[in-house]
């Protein structure tokens, strides 16, 4: 019976979506600073998916100002919530430019990492990097953690969240750390790659 209501709603709609991409993020994913949240990278990826033949729902649960510590205590009840079949994690950047230590950090990732395989999820952990001027030895740490993560648990990474405009000021709001609606885009195409094959249709 289920199907059947599920067959008829894809018939109706002409896009069926079978499963959810969780979106797990900060104020950089939750579409700060824009006119509206269609402009907002997660918005342009459902877009994709539509238009590509891909039948998930992209569920945007990021939370502006949020760190590794707080997404850790949020995550299992989201993931109880959504069910996703992949999740993709973008956190960290506001523990660095707090300058918070990176040791707790890294296994705040990792064990968020774990919670969504456990729940029978795949991930993309999105790496981030900081300014030059919060001193070489953090910011090389801070932007090799990611890796490490991803690493040890096995999971797709993006490199960089904004890789190839980083430098370009027109692509970032006044505060000169929120990507604009131009850039948005470029965000999505560097968090493709590693998603793609995650993908079945």
């Amino acid at each position: 019976m289920l199907r059947s209501i599920v067959a008829l709603v894809c018939l109706c709609s002409g896009v069926c979506h079978a499963a959810t991409i969780l979106v797990f993020g900060d104020s950089l994913s939750a579409g700060f600073g824009l006119r509206t949240q269609d402009e907002a990278w997660a918005s342009l990826l459902q877009k994709r998916l539509d238009t590509s033949g891909y039948r998930y729902t992209v569920v945007n649960a990021s939370v502006s100002g949020e760190t590794t510590a707080g997404g850790r205590t949020r995550l299992p009840a989201a993931l109880a919530q959504h069910k996703p079949a992949i999740v993709i994690l973008e956190l960290g950047a506001n523990d660095g430019l707090r300058g918070l230590p990176l040791k707790p950090m890294q296994e705040n990732l990792s064990e968020m990492v774990r919670l969504a395989k456990k729940s029978g999820a795949k991930v993309v952990v999105v790496g981030m990097r900081l300014p030059p001027n919060y001193g070489p030895d953090y910011t090389e740490k801070f932007r090799n953690t990611f890796a490490d993560v991803a690493k040890a648990e096995g999971t797709p990474l993006v490199p960089f969240l904004m890789e190839g405009f980083a430098q370009t000021n027109t692509y970032f709001q006044a505060d000169g750390l929120h990507p604009t609606a131009a850039a948005q885009p470029r965000v999505l195409d560097n968090i493709w790659p590693a998603l793609k094959p995650l993908l079945k249709r």
